[in-house]
C-alpha cells in the first residue's frame, strides 16, 4: 500500500511540473517520501519520536515561506503571456486629466457641393462607399452651358453623407461628405484656470472610457470652444487612427503630460497587485516567483516609484501579473487543512 501511495503521489508531482506549476517547498513527492520513512503524514509532523522539535518547527516555516512565492516553468510562462522587466530609474510624469470626444480632423473631412447649378445626370457613388482623390462621385448637366461636367473626390476617405440622387437638382447644399479617418482630433475641454499649464506640442495620454483604447498624441491646438461660453477652450490632440478604432463620437478621457521627475527606481503600474493587504510585485528568479511588499512614492499612469522593498535591477512581472498571485493564491489554498 506504501508503494502504491509513493507511487501516486510522485506521478502528480512530474504532472505538475510538465504542467509548469509548483510550489517551492513540500511537494506531494516530498510527503511520498516522508510517508515511506515514518508513515502517515501527520503523525511526523505532530510527533517529537520522528525528530527533534527543531525539525517539525523549520517545516512549519518552509510552509510559511511558500505562500509568498510559486515556481512556473519558463515554458507555462512564456505561453500566458508574462512579461518581466529590469527596475530600475523612471520619468514620474506630472499630468493634467482633461475629458471630450473624438471627432475628425479639419483636413479629414470636405463637404463638396456642384461648382455650376444643375441636374444630376449620374451618381456612381453609394453612403459609405471608399473614394480616392480625384475618383469621379456624379455627373451634372449645368443649366447654363447645358454641359456635362464631373464632380470629384479631393481627398480620398470613405462617403459620410449622400445627398444626391439621378434627376434631382444640384445647387448650393452639399452633396456628398467624404471623411478621412487616418488621423482623428481628441476635443477636449479645458477649464480657464488650467490654460496656463498647456502649451502646444505637449504629449497627451488619451484613453477610451471603458479603458480598451489607448494611444498619445501632441496637443496641436488650443482655441475657444464653439456654442460654450466665452471663456471655455477646447485643447485639440491628433491621434494616428490607421486601425480605424477611434470613430468619431467616442468619449474619451486624457491626461496632458506638462512635467516630470526622474526617480531612481520605479516599476509599471501594470505589474502591482494587492496581496494579504500588501501593494507587491513579483520578482523573477529562475523559475521562482516571489512576492516582494513595496512602499510606494510618487505615481502617474504608467509608474509608480519604490521607496523600499526592491532593488534596483531585481527582475519583476510587469505584464500579466495577476497570474502569478493566482497561483499563489490556488497553493496557498491546496496547503490549508
Amino acid at each position: 500500500m506504501t508503494t502504491n501511495k509513493t507511487a501516486a503521489a510522485l506521478g502528480l508531482g512530474l504532472l505538475m511540473a510538465l504542467t509548469g506549476c509548483e510550489r517551492a517547498a513540500d511537494t506531494p513527492v516530498e510527503e511520498a517520501q516522508h510517508q515511506d520513512d515514518h508513515g502517515h503524514a501527520d503523525d511526523h509532523a505532530h510527533s517529537n519520536d520522528h525528530g527533534p522539535a527543531g525539525e517539525a518547527s523549520s517545516g512549519g516555516h518552509a510552509h510559511e515561506e511558500a505562500g509568498d512565492s510559486t515556481r512556473i516553468s519558463a515554458d507555462a510562462a512564456r505561453a500566458a503571456g508574462m512579461a518581466v522587466e529590469t527596475a530600475g530609474p523612471a520619468a514620474i510624469r506630472d499630468t493634467l486629466p482633461l475629458h471630450g470626444r473624438i471627432v475628425p480632423t479639419e483636413s479629414g473631412q470636405r463637404s463638396i457641393t456642384a461648382r455650376f447649378p444643375g441636374q444630376i445626370r449620374s451618381v456612381s457613388k453609394s453612403l459609405g462607399d471608399a473614394v480616392k482623390a480625384g475618383e469621379v462621385l456624379a455627373r451634372i448637366e449645368s443649366d447654363d452651358s447645358l454641359q456635362v461636367y464631373a464632380v470629384t473626390s479631393p481627398i480620398s476617405g470613405t462617403i459620410t453623407a449622400r445627398n444626391a440622387n439621378p434627376g434631382e437638382q444640384a445647387g448650393s447644399a452639399p452633396l456628398f461628405v467624404i471623411t478621412n479617418l487616418g488621423g482623428v482630433w481628441a476635443e477636449l475641454s479645458v477649464f480657464p484656470q488650467d490654460l496656463q499649464r498647456l502649451r502646444a506640442g505637449q504629449t497627451v495620454r488619451v484613453a477610451s472610457l471603458d479603458g480598451k483604447l489607448r494611444a498619445e498624441g501632441p496637443l496641436v491646438s488650443l482655441s475657444p470652444a464653439s456654442g460654450g461660453p466665452a471663456q471655455a477652450l477646447t485643447a485639440r490632440v491628433l491621434l494616428d487612427n490607421a486601425a480605424g478604432h477611434w470613430t468619431p463620437g467616442l468619449y474619451v478621457s486624457a491626461e496632458a503630460v506638462i512635467g516630470a521627475s526622474e526617480v531612481a527606481l520605479a516599476v509599471k503600474n501594470e505589474g502591482l497587485q494587492e496581496l494579504e493587504g500588501a501593494t507587491v510585485v513579483f520578482e523573477q528568479s529562475g523559475e521562482t516567483y516571489t512576492a516582494r511588499p513595496l512602499r510606494l512614492g510618487r505615481s502617474d499612469g504608467e509608474h509608480s516609484e519604490v521607496l523600499e522593498g526592491l532593488a534596483a535591477g531585481a527582475r519583476y512581472v510587469s505584464g500579466n501579473s495577476y497570474l502569478v498571485k493566482a497561483d499563489i493564491g490556488k497553493s496557498g489554498a491546496a496547503h490549508e487543512h
